[in-house]
């Protein structure tokens, strides 16, 4: 069953809100096994809506729009479905007494506007909502069935799972959809799929889709099939072999951050760790602590950004600081002992560099230096990232994450490299 979705609101467009329940309704279809095939956003315009309307219907069994089933002007989606359906609406007196029992309950009056909403295309059904005024609507044409929800999220989601989705469930037959998100660092999109290429071609269930983020790649396994455990075992091999060409590029294959990953190999080890930061100003350990019981292994942070800093807190020495200077292998490396001290902790980790967009201590933009100190190894890096500021900063939080975490797993630490 191929499914599309209709998201209704100029709001949208103009980018004032963000488009949170087409996610929400494309999860949620895919656990029933409903593929989605299109999203469409469209304004507040009548003739538009019903173009949309008319245009998912020519390439879908199935439409689902929210928004637009409100008591004002601009709301015109219950409009614009009877224009595609070539019908009249027709006021339910049932609904008008729901409306106003609602009102009398919120100890207010009705506005005359909230009739509208008790309008319903000739031939269509209607959904009673619980919360809010607004009731959905489902109508059937040429064999395509269309449902029009709320926008307001709470609204949509008691809809969808009242009655959208036990529809569609039915309608859809035994079908389950699961996938898998692989994420790897220290490795670009390109790169990713040049390695994957012949099984991303040779695979059509499951299938395989590559999504680039900043300082990551994901990459999702997804497998059709009539039952979870079905599907879950199409998957099994296709993500072994993705794991056995990528290699320990691969962080996570649960879907889990970076930090995340870090957290669970700390608590793991039993070991604690400690952070010493520069040009990240904290960032390391925000995200670190982002994730609930990091005070079982992160011990605490010290931003030194300035030179004297990373002496009278760290204890950079005056013959680094004076000599190869505050970005530089012997600084970092001073940083990170200096933060395992400071905090009584088992491992340091530090970062110094220039994040751009001027040069810094004498290095180039996007010059980076990683240490990490531990009772049994200490380990530096090198990295020359290109970019701009956010961006050098951002790949730095990350080859400092995953320098942890191979530490933790027992893998081959990096050398100097550049990243792309």
């Amino acid at each position: 069953m191929r499914a599309e979705i209709l998201s209704v609101g100029t709001e949208l467009l103009l980018g004032q809100i963000a488009n949170t329940n087409a996610q929400w309704i494309s999860q949620r279809l895919a656990e029933i096994g409903v593929d989605v095939l299109h999203h469409e956003v469209v304004g507040d315009n009548l003739d538009r809506i019903a173009d949309s309307f008319r245009l998912a219907m020519s390439r879908s069994d199935v439409v689902i729009a929210t928004g637009g089933l409100g008591p004002t002007q601009d709301d015109i989606t219950r409009d614009a479905l009877a224009k595609v359906l070539g019908v009249p609406l027709v006021r339910h007196a049932e609904i008008e007494e729901q409306l106003r029992a609602k009102f009398v309950a919120y100890g207010g009056r009705m506005p005359d506007s909230n009739l509208r909403q008790a309008d319903v295309p000739e031939g269509a059904r209607y959904i009673v909502p619980d919360r809010g005024t607004a009731p959905g609507l489902v109508a059937d044409i040429a064999g395509k069935r269309v449902f029009c929800v709320p926008g307001v999220p709470a609204e949509m989601r008691e809809m969808m799972e009242g009655t959208v989705l036990p529809e569609l469930a039915a309608l859809a037959g035994p079908a389950v959809l699961v996938s898998r998100i692989l994420r790897c660092t220290g490795i670009g999109e390109s790169r990713v799929a040049e390695l994957l290429a012949d099984v991303f071609e040779g695979t059509e269930n499951p299938t395989m889709a590559f999504l680039a983020t900043s300082g990551e790649t994901k990459i999702r396994l997804t497998a059709k099939a009539a039952t979870r455990d079905r599907a879950e075992a199409l998957l099994g091999p296709l993500e072994t072999e993705v794991l056995e060409r990528l290699g320990d590029v691969v962080f996570s294959t649960r879907d889990e951050s970076l930090e995340e990953a870090v957290g669970r190999l700390l608590r793991a080890a039993g070991k604690t760790l400690a952070c010493a930061e520069s040009l990240t100003g904290g960032n390391v350990g925000a995200r670190i602590t982002s994730v609930a019981g990091s005070s079982d292994y992160f011990r605490g942070s010290a931003v030194a950004y300035a030179a004297d800093a990373k002496r009278d807190v760290l204890g950079a020495s005056e013959e680094t600081l004076r000599g190869p200077g505050v970005v530089s292998r012997e600084c970092a490396l001073e940083m990170a002992a200096g933060a395992r001290r400071l905090f009584r902790a088992d491992i340091g980790l530090a970062l110094t560099g220039a994040a751009g967009p001027e040069p810094h201590g004498g290095s180039a933009p996007g010059t980076v230096w990683i240490a990490l100190d531990g009772d049994d190894r200490r380990h530096t890096r090198k990295l020359s990232i290109p970019g701009e500021r956010d961006r050098v900063r951002r790949w730095a939080e990350q080859a400092a994450l995953d320098l942890l975490r191979r530490y933790l797993e027992g893998k081959p630490l990096p050398e100097s490299d550049r990243i792309i």
